[in-house]
């Protein structure tokens, strides 16, 4: 079976699902609480996990209160390109940034935090917003012989499919657990899903890759 997730050459990303990302939080994805039992699931089933989280500075250039007059989802041009100004958001060190507490952490292999540099953010768990800084994660999947990965979290359309993009970009085979993870918008959403078709991803249920 196509990304088998017992595997050893199979990895799951679990993206994002910190606090901050739930509802109640400083940048709540809707219905982004009801992703945690399928992620679990799929957790329970996987050989390698990974975890991913924003780990931003108090002081981060993301963030609207930053920028004095600029109001949250404004967008202002940065070096990097076009830049989204966001609520504050996953201050490291801070409730909002840890994992939801129903999050099983336990079979993490890794820990990855991204978004520490404060001149840029990073949505993709592989290379940060400049599109040259690597995370490292490239690396440490294929010297543990990983081809496959399953994405799943938070958002959708925004650090799950910059995640999904980069490690096909970079030659995985790449499938997208659709039931385990939640948009920010719904237009955003199908220009993400446009972005995945069009990249070869696979899109499945929780149900379908747990067979």
């Amino acid at each position: 079976m196509l990304f088998d997730l017992q595997r050893p050459t199979t990895a799951l990303i679990v993206v994002d699902v910190q606090n901050d990302f739930l509802p109640g939080g400083a940048l709540a994805v809707p219905a982004g609480d009801e992703i945690v039992a399928p992620v679990n699931a799929l957790i329970a089933a996987a050989k390698t996990v990974v975890l991913t989280a924003d780990w931003h500075p108090a002081g981060h250039q993301s963030f609207a209160a930053n920028h004095p007059g600029a109001q949250p989802f404004e967008k202002i041009p940065m070096p990097y390109g076009e830049q989204v100004l966001w609520p504050v958001h996953c201050v490291a060190g801070t409730a909002g940034a840890d994992f939801a507490p129903a999050l099983d952490t336990t079979k993490a292999a890794l820990i990855l935090r991204k978004g520490m540099d404060a001149s840029r953010d990073s949505y993709s768990a592989f290379l940060e917003a400049d599109r040259t800084t690597h995370t490292g994660l490239e690396g440490w999947l294929v010297e543990r012989g990983i081809t496959e990965v399953v994405v799943c979290g938070l958002a959708a359309d925004y650090c799950v499919s910059a995640t999904a993009l980069d490690a096909e970009h970079a030659g995985f085979g790449v499938c997208v657990a659709v039931d385990a993870t939640r948009a920010i918008g719904e237009d955003s959403l199908q220009l993400a899903r446009k972005a995945w078709q069009e990249a070869g991803i696979r899109t499945m249920s929780t149900a379908a890759l747990l067979g």
